[in-house]
């Protein structure tokens, strides 16, 4: 299989492999003369290849990256991953006026030691990246409300479990105080109702609802144990006590 590459003033070079014999070279010069070179060991050569500084431009920032003369754009786009935080896919570079593909050679292209590449940032990647971040934003502020709700609810079920324990242990509780309770859970359920599913806050949102319901279904069956109870009477014993002798008192002239 051989595969051909035109780049700039006319020069064109063909790279492939033979069936028999190793990888082969191909390259024609600018005079029109065919050069052919066998290589015995590609990877070797590949690491006797000078090794270039190009200066990447990406609006006022500006990057210098070492890579070999032998590589393309697309293995350059992958060293400039971790400089500017942008996927390969993301990224668009530009040489001599012209975006250049990811199989372009850098060398097949002119570039030279210190050679200026300007990268732009793909508009459609541009989009779907703040398309992404507003749809973080959203699951991120409903994951704060449903944390905001779960509070209360904690602080609710603690009394869910005071008042149970008083009824099972034969104290009666005042009445006012399940039916406030009952009040109190029905509004965070409602509150928790109005917070819309977002990614995996749906199941968070779902948990925490069936909390809610698990404390009222509790309480109305406090409410009817409690109702059966009688209130304690607490009476006061008074101690009682003999009153102080009469102290004879003896007068003088």
């Amino acid at each position: 299989m051989m595969r051909r590459t035109v780049s700039e003033g006319g020069s064109s070079a063909v790279r492939g492999e033979e069936a028999e014999g190793g990888e082969v070279g191909w390259e024609m010069r600018p005079g029109g003369m065919l050069v052919q070179k066998r290589l015995a060991d590609p990877g070797a050569a590949a690491a006797a290849a000078p090794v270039v500084r190009v200066r990447i431009s990406h609006g006022a920032v500006r990057y210098e990256v070492s890579v070999s003369s032998l590589a393309t754009f697309g293995e350059l786009k992958k060293l400039l991953t971790a400089e500017t935080g942008l996927q390969p896919g993301e990224q668009r570079l530009m040489y001599r006026g012209k975006e250049r593909g990811d199989g372009e050679f850098l060398d097949l292209c002119g570039v030279k030691d210190r050679s200026k590449v300007v990268l732009i940032q793909d508009p459609t990647s541009l989009e779907r990246r703040c398309v992404e971040m507003r749809r973080n934003a959203r699951i991120q502020s409903v994951h704060q409300a449903i944390y905001g709700v779960s509070l209360e609810v904690d602080k609710l079920a603690d009394q869910v479990t005071t008042i149970e324990k008083s009824v099972s242990n034969g104290n009666k509780v005042a009445e006012v105080q399940i039916t406030t309770l009952i009040e109190l859970l029905m509004r965070q359920a409602v509150k928790l109702d109005s917070i819309p599913s977002e990614g995996d806050a749906s199941s968070q949102k779902n948990l925490l609802a069936k909390r809610v319901q698990k404390c009222v279904e509790t309480l109305d069956v406090l409410e009817i144990s409690n109702a059966k109870l009688k209130p304690v009477v607490v009476t006061t014993k008074w101690e009682t006590f003999d009153p102080p002798a009469m102290t004879q008192w003896e007068f003088f002239d």
